[in-house]
């Protein structure tokens, strides 16, 4: 694999974990299955969902929450290419979340992050592109009233 073949893997890596946050946080949560493989896992502290219906579900049930805004902030994306069909990755999160607001459009209230943490990944190429395989979601900080 050359350099250039490196820099695109990582690229499409990058580009699912962005696409992730701005479906969740844009409203478009019931699309983020389309970023996991078909058997794709998610785990968080407390939760584990396995295959698109699990996840299917969940974001779907997140979507309908219309009165959860929120702002998925990532950065110090590493990814490591391991070949030309499987990668990993880490990037930092910083999770601001604001619950029952209301139906407009202005700014919400909120005082700090909800959760800081990171999320672990692991990627894999399939027939449909790159694919997240599993993602597990690390808490380093949370807020005691989120």
């Amino acid at each position: 694999m050359d350099d250039d073949q490196r820099m695109m893997i990582e690229h499409e890596c990058e580009r699912l974990v962005m696409r992730y946050c701005h479906l969740i946080d844009g409203g478009d949560a019931g699309r983020v299955p389309e970023l996991f493989t078909d058997d794709g896992v998610w785990a968080s502290p407390g939760t584990r969902l396995v295959g698109r219906d699990e996840l299917t579900a969940v974001m779907n049930h997140r979507q309908a929450r219309s009165d959860l805004r929120s702002r998925h902030v990532c950065s110090t994306f590493v990814c490591n290419v391991i070949d030309e069909d499987r990668a990993t990755g880490v990037v930092y999160l910083s999770l601001y979340r604001s619950e029952h607001v209301p139906e407009h459009e202005g700014p919400v209230g909120m005082s700090g992050p909800a959760m800081v943490g990171e999320y672990r990944d692991d990627f894999v190429r399939t027939e449909h592109g790159w694919r997240i395989a599993a993602r597990e979601v690390i808490v380093a900080f949370n807020r005691a009233d989120a």
